[in-house]
């Protein structure tokens, strides 16, 4: 099981925190993250519930993870294994993550899904997400996977949607004339777009669009990507 131990920063004060799994003891808060991450108009109805929380926990706890500090729940990430073929990419979150529920968790998937993240609002801009995203890089390495992959919601896309396509935007986002607030921050954690998926999530600021983004395996030989 993963711990890890480190200092953030609220500005340049340093602050205790601390990365780990969760367990059924955090399922509460872990709940109550998830309301003030993504309120309305984001659907009420894919915050976690208590019965997908044991399935993280049960069925791949070690893609169960979230972040303490100085004591307080911070937020989480969570994933699956799959096995992702390159040349059939389009998926969406529901298909490919069981609707959030992860029963379909292959233990022989050669890929790391990102099912989720968040960060509780009061605890951001000290790095946390950035950090999670760091330690399930280091499960991708640990297991020998060869790429870390998630849909990214596109929520700025909703004020251009009337002026360009999903795929436009993204290419600006990719080239810095536009920020995006998820795009831009899974790219500041090292990820890569490939490619725009229609209808991924219902998601009204996304137009229901989401940028499908990888980080591989960098010891990983190219043949074996």
């Amino acid at each position: 099981m993963y711990r890890k131990e480190l200092y953030v920063f609220d500005q340049d004060k340093p602050v205790k925190a601390m990365i780990r799994n969760y367990t059924p003891d955090d399922f509460d808060e872990l709940i109550r993250i998830q309301q003030e991450s993504f309120p309305p108009p984001f659907p009420s109805e894919l915050w976690w519930n208590k019965e997908q929380l044991t399935n993280h926990v049960t069925l791949f706890p070690e893609g169960a993870v979230c972040v303490e500090v100085d004591g307080v729940l911070a937020g989480s990430i969570t994933g699956l294994l799959v096995t992702f073929d390159p040349a059939h990419p389009d998926h969406t979150w529901e298909e490919v993550t069981d609707s959030g529920y992860i029963r379909n968790h292959d233990p022989n998937g050669d890929t790391l899904y990102i099912v989720d993240i968040c960060i509780r609002p009061s605890h951001r801009k000290l790095g946390l997400g950035k950090w999670m995203m760091q330690a399930m890089y280091e499960l991708v390495v640990h297991k020998g996977l060869k790429r870390l992959l998630g849909g990214g919601r596109m929520p700025g896309y909703g004020r251009y949607a009337d002026q360009m396509t999903a795929e436009a935007y993204l290419e600006k986002v990719v080239a810095g004339d536009l920020k995006d607030p998820v795009v831009t921050f899974l790219m500041r954690c090292g990820r890569t777009p490939l490619k725009v998926v229609a209808n991924y999530l219902e998601d009204e600021e996304s137009r229901n669009y989401a940028a499908l983004m990888e980080w591989k395996n960098p010891f990983m030989s190219a043949t074996r990507q």
